[in-house]
């Protein structure tokens, strides 16, 4: 399958691994890219820029496939030198990054020098063309049914992906909610080159999460996520478990930020992504977990992904088209 997207990146598949917190390593990132998807590493889940080019070099020994790197800016309450990770993923020869949070623009000279493609990821029409006019090769959309923060506009990926579409000429990737050939069929519907999938990816055997915590996500529905930060306008959606709760607790009674920083700390995330105990952190998930009912290889999920697509788009829409 051709699209805009696979030929601006020499991808297989118009799949992408979205980068992921903790998640985001280098083994499941060439998994993904072995595949034939774009697998993505996530900087900030190194703790220096040292230990970043050595996760780099490790994915590249690990793949000849291209990959990118995720730089997630202005989200996270330690000081971080983020000129010293640009300059590492600029020299490492890394040619494709996803930056999100906030603009990557103070970054674009340093990434164009290099020959870097930039792959923006946002949460409103209007973050995408300022995106654009920075000149960022292509745009992620997040609907209000992701993992992570979709931001405080609450609109859907069946409003928002087409919304975009209309008014950007670069390509648009839909994120939030996909999971399936379904999704990347209705995806490709709406206008958009591609899927950008988290959730979906944290549920293969080589996403470095606790077995336990994949099984939980199978074994969820699509009404098993809540939107935690709310009143502090910083919305996030997560799996709806003890601290989830708590935290929506607080929040109604009026807490600050303060009351529930120990709650949602990234050392309680770790623990339940290595312990596999659902209720010892936050654990972000998409609504899309209540699609997911298998934990496939990333090669088992690209191929199933690309055959269900494949056999929707040339045999049953094409069928509800024919006139003979």
């Amino acid at each position: 399958m051709k699209t805009r997207l696979t030929e601006l990146l020499g991808i297989e598949t118009p799949i992408i691994c979205g980068g992921m917190m903790r998640v985001g390593t280098a083994e499941l990132a060439a998994a993904a890219s072995n595949a034939g998807a774009l697998g993505v590493m996530t900087a900030l889940t190194l703790p220096t820029p040292e230990l970043l080019r050595q996760e780099i070099e490790k994915c590249q020994s690990l793949t000849d496939k291209p990959f990118a790197v995720n730089l997630t800016v202005g989200v996270v309450a330690t000081e971080i030198s983020y000129d010293d990770y640009v300059d590492v993923i600029c020299q490492s020869g890394v040619k494709i990054v996803e930056t999100a949070g906030r603009s990557p623009e103070p970054f674009m000279e340093a990434f164009n020098a290099h020959g870097i493609k930039v792959i923006h990821k946002c949460v409103a029409v209007r973050h995408a063309l300022k995106a654009e006019r920075v000149g960022v090769a292509a745009v992620s959309i997040d609907g209000f049914e992701c993992a992570g923060h979709p931001g405080e506009e609450d609109v859907t990926c069946l409003v928002l992906i087409p919304a975009a579409v209309q008014r950007l000429k670069i390509p648009v990737v839909a994120s939030g909610g996909f999971a399936d050939g379904r999704g990347l069929a209705a995806a490709l519907a709406l206008g958009a080159e591609g899927i950008n999938m988290g959730t979906r990816f944290m549920v293969t055997q080589e996403a470095p999460i606790h077995h336990d915590i994949k099984q939980r996500i199978v074994e969820m529905d699509e009404t098993q996520t809540s939107l935690i930060f709310r009143s502090f306008r910083n919305t996030a959606r997560v799996y709806t478990n003890s601290v989830a709760k708590k935290v929506v607790e607080i929040e109604k009674a009026g807490g600050d930020f303060g009351q529930v920083h120990a709650l949602v700390s990234g050392k309680n995330q770790d623990i339940a992504w290595t312990t596999g105990d659902i209720d010892a952190g936050m654990v972000t998930v998409g609504m899309c977990g209540g699609l997911i009912k298998d934990i496939p290889t990333c090669a088992e999920l690209v191929d199933n992904i690309m055959t269900d697509a494949n056999q929707i788009i040339t045999e049953r829409l094409a069928a509800m088209t024919s006139t003979a």
